[in-house]
């Protein structure tokens, strides 16, 4: 029986017997781990020579050449086989078969050879270096350093000549989904093990050194702090460890330097525009968002330590914390990119980090005509209904834009009027001089000094504002501000997720109610149907397209259901040759009730 344990280690497992079974159940030949893994979930089947798989009724299925099979053979030499996360590829002796049919009849168990390597759908390769190759022990350590180095990398198997020598990676036009359906391409990613070892040692020494000097970080600048742990990382080098010749010194330091006090692999994707998002799924595995598709990058953390330094180092100046007591924590970057960060017991794979990245560039209404989120009349709409003090709800799920178009929205706002934004971690970025910008505080360790939305809105009733931007509705501060819009504080803004208009006023009656007042739903409907002018439903389609899909005029209520009327609304027609949504904005021909308000006074 063989056990596959790390995504990155290549193991051939021989099958010499008429059957041969996978799965995660005790009693299997080759013991694969993973949820999606059932215990009895695949056999390879022996006869007279030829090799089939038969998979043994798995609930995620075993797929060949993406395509879910039942039984399927005789299969071929280099045939891939997914099973769960693990891709599996064939090696078939075609010496050993071809030389002698009797040969054959006389030993039918033709040697065959399977080699796996445990992937989460992407490849694991060894840069400039073949598979087979056994690494080259590396330099030991002066005997003053307690920190082992890498250790050398344990030789495959060697396989005889009838055995191919490596294994195959997964056909990179797509990968198995529900149903056999193909999903987006993934392509591989490079790792070199030797490099992320030696930096991995090096990262442990730092921070050794850094504990045994009594090095406060919380006392220096960054400039100072950067400039000495750079000195005690080459004095490490000069005097404890010998590099080998094939290892960049300047990068090596580089990149512990960023992992010891700033964030590691993720400086260089920061200052990556064309990055939308980061996110980082365990310490071995950052994924990105470029163009609106996801891809797996070749970056990693050197360990779960690691990543949590990195939280910390993010949620700690904003009076944030993160740990076994508090395992969640939203904050921001310091150009108001949002964070979202989980650890441990809640995250089981280890800490994970999601980093939605804002543009350095503020991004304006002509922005959003130029790539096609809407057009030129819908923007003159907008831009009417916000001098004019319509109250807003901008709608939309996640990932649309909804705080990117409040941003925008916002740039319409006269710089005469005083306006307070209110938000869980600060994101907008407003540019009018009367600005007041408030943000929600958490509880401390003793349970204490929790400031949630509602309070803040509260608050800013007493604050003189002429608009109150609250930058996403999650509760019963909805009832707050629908009270504010009523009261005197008219064009104010608010966001929240919703799939469409009619969900966003369903959603708010919901929000409005958790306010704990028991209030009756004719009552809320009354309340939101003068308090709310206008919904913009923002949609962010599957080719990473956003679009503006609806304005909609909240005109009244009538038998207890608030009437709405779009004024412009997006008709998806398809995909063009490039991948990305495209159709009309369709006006509906219907006089905004507003303009019609406006003309009369």
């Amino acid at each position: 029986m063989v056990v596959a344990d790390d995504y990155d280690i290549l193991d051939e497992v021989y099958v010499d017997k008429e059957r041969f079974v996978l799965g995660k159940g005790e009693s299997c030949d080759l013991r694969l781990k993973g949820w999606n893994v059932s215990k009895l979930h695949a056999t390879f089947l022996l006869n007279e020579g030829s090799v089939f798989i038969e998979d043994s009724g798995s609930i995620f299925g075993t797929w060949v050449d993406g395509e879910r099979v039942n039984r399927l053979g005789p299969l071929s030499s280099n045939t891939v086989i997914k099973i769960g996360n693990y891709s599996l590829t064939l090696h078939t002796n075609q010496q050993g078969h071809e030389a002698s049919v009797g040969r054959e009849r006389q030993n039918r168990a033709v040697n065959h050879a399977i080699s796996t390597i445990e992937h989460d759908f992407e490849e694991v390769l060894v840069a400039e270096r073949p598979l087979k190759q056994a690494s080259q022990p590396l330099p030991a350590a002066a005997p003053r350093q307690q920190f082992a180095a890498p250790a050398q990398a344990a030789p495959s198997r060697p396989a005889p000549a009838a055995v191919a020598a490596a294994a195959a990676p997964l056909p990179q036009g797509s990968r198995p989904g529900a149903g056999g359906k193909q999903v987006a391409n993934i392509p591989a990613r490079v790792i070199d093990l030797e490099f992320s070892r030696w930096r991995k040692t090096l990262h442990e020494a730092v921070l050794h050194e850094i504990d045994l000097r009594r090095i406060d970080a919380n006392k220096m600048s960054e400039d100072d702090l950067k400039a000495n742990v750079k000195s005690l990382i080459k004095e490490l080098l000069s005097t404890t460890f010998s590099l080998p010749d094939n290892i960049d010194t300047e990068l090596l330091t580089k990149e512990v330097l960023d992992e010891a006090v700033g964030l590691g692999p993720l400086e260089p994707m920061i200052a990556d525009d064309s990055v939308t998002e980061i996110m980082v799924n365990r310490h071995d595995e950052i994924w990105v968002e470029r163009g609106g598709r996801l891809e797996l990058s070749s970056a990693t953390f050197t360990s779960d330590l690691a990543v949590l330094g990195a939280i910390e180092r993010i949620v700690t100046p904003l009076g944030r914390r993160i740990d076994e007591s508090s395992p969640m924590v939203d904050a921001r970057l310091r150009d108001g990119s949002r964070v979202n960060a989980i650890i441990s017991p809640l995250s089981l794979r280890g800490p994970t980090l999601t980093i939605r990245k804002f543009s350095r560039r503020k991004m304006v209404a002509e922005d959003l005509i130029k790539y096609g989120s809407m057009t030129e009349d819908m923007l003159n709409i907008l831009r009417s209904a916000v001098e004019q003090r319509l109250n807003i709800v901008v709608s939309g799920g996640t990932g649309s834009g909804k705080t990117t178009f409040l941003n925008m929205m916002s740039a319409f706002v006269p710089n005469d009027e005083r306006i307070v934004t209110i938000e869980d971690a600060a994101e907008l970025q407003l540019s009018q001089p009367n600005l007041v910008s408030l943000e929600s505080r958490p509880p401390n360790v003793e349970g204490k000094g929790h400031v949630a939305i509602r309070d803040l809105v509260r608050n800013s009733l007493r604050m003189r504002p002429d608009r109150i931007i609250v930058g996403e509705c999650r509760g019963g501060e909805a009832l707050d501000m629908l009270q504010a819009m009523n009261t005197g504080h008219d064009g104010s803004m608010t966001t929240l997720h919703a799939n469409s208009p009619r969900d966003a006023l369903a959603r708010m009656e919901v929000l409005v109610l958790m306010a704990g007042m028991n209030l009756p739903v004719r009552a809320i409907r009354e309340q939101i149907s003068s308090a709310v002018h206008l919904i913009i439903q923002l949609t962010r389609y599957s080719c990473g397209a956003r679009k503006v899909t609806a304005i909609t005029e909240v005109v009244g209520i009538e038998s207890e259901t608030i009437q709405l009327q779009d004024i412009f609304k997006f008709h998806r027609e398809g995909l063009d040759q490039n991948g990305k949504t495209f159709g009309e904005f369709r006006y509906s021909g219907m006089k905004p009730v507003f303009m019609e308000r406006l003309e009369n006074e």
